[in-house]
């Protein structure tokens, strides 16, 4: 769970766990199939930019969405930097506790994000959060932050999307009412697109400019 709530997962509505599983693969299979997967095309690229002339990008979450963010900037970070020099600059905004509890005690936890942004991005650096309610309010002050600064922000929600939906530059939204099923498809778009910049390596680490 994210931290945000979600459906109360009724679970008397399966008597075998077999049962409950074959109606998840196909719930989130339906949700694959029917996606227009025009953002995340639109998001790997801009990834592969950033790769490509050294801008950052920056991952957030919260609960599951923040180890979500913390996985996926392990990923990026290590895939994409097997030759020196050649990897993406990437961070997650949900990795260090002590940045964290040091912002929620002393500016609020609607801050943990936003003043991390504040010292650490710049224009032209991309923003992806990660929220299954597109509501929580830190999530909704990064996307302002990022929007100040200058940066390109994705949010990739679920359910009706909420708030974020209107305050990111690009939603990717998953009209999915299971938070878990939302924060399944956070980390399917980021090894889909892990996977496809990995095989472009050899065309950035040639042409890198910086």
């Amino acid at each position: 769970m994210d931290g945000e709530g979600g459906r109360e997962m009724n679970v008397l509505a399966f008597k075998t766990p077999g049962s409950l599983f074959a109606d998840y693969t196909s719930r989130f299979s339906t949700v694959l199939k029917d996606f227009d997967w025009a953002p995340v095309e639109k998001l790997a690229y801009d990834l592969r930019d950033c790769w490509q002339t050294g801008r950052q990008v920056f991952f957030c979450g919260n609960g599951g969405s923040g180890g979500n963010a913390n996985h996926l900037a392990n990923d990026f970070l290590y895939a994409l930097s097997k030759t020196p020099g050649s990897g993406l600059r990437v961070h997650s905004l949900s990795s260090n506790p002590s940045v964290i509890t040091c912002l929620a005690n002393d500016e609020g936890y609607d801050q943990v994000f936003s003043l991390q942004l504040a010292v650490l991005a710049r224009k032209g650096d991309v923003l992806i959060t990660f929220s299954g309610s597109g509501n929580s309010p830190n999530i909704l002050k990064a996307l302002e932050e990022g929007k100040k600064i200058g940066m390109t922000s994705y949010a990739v929600l679920g359910f009706t999307g909420g708030k974020a939906k209107a305050l990111a530059d690009v939603p990717i939204h998953f009209a999915v009412d299971d938070m878990q099923i939302a924060e399944d498809a956070q980390m399917v778009i980021g090894h889909m697109i892990m996977q496809w910049l990995y095989a472009q390596r050899g065309d950035i680490i040639t042409t890198r400019e910086v």
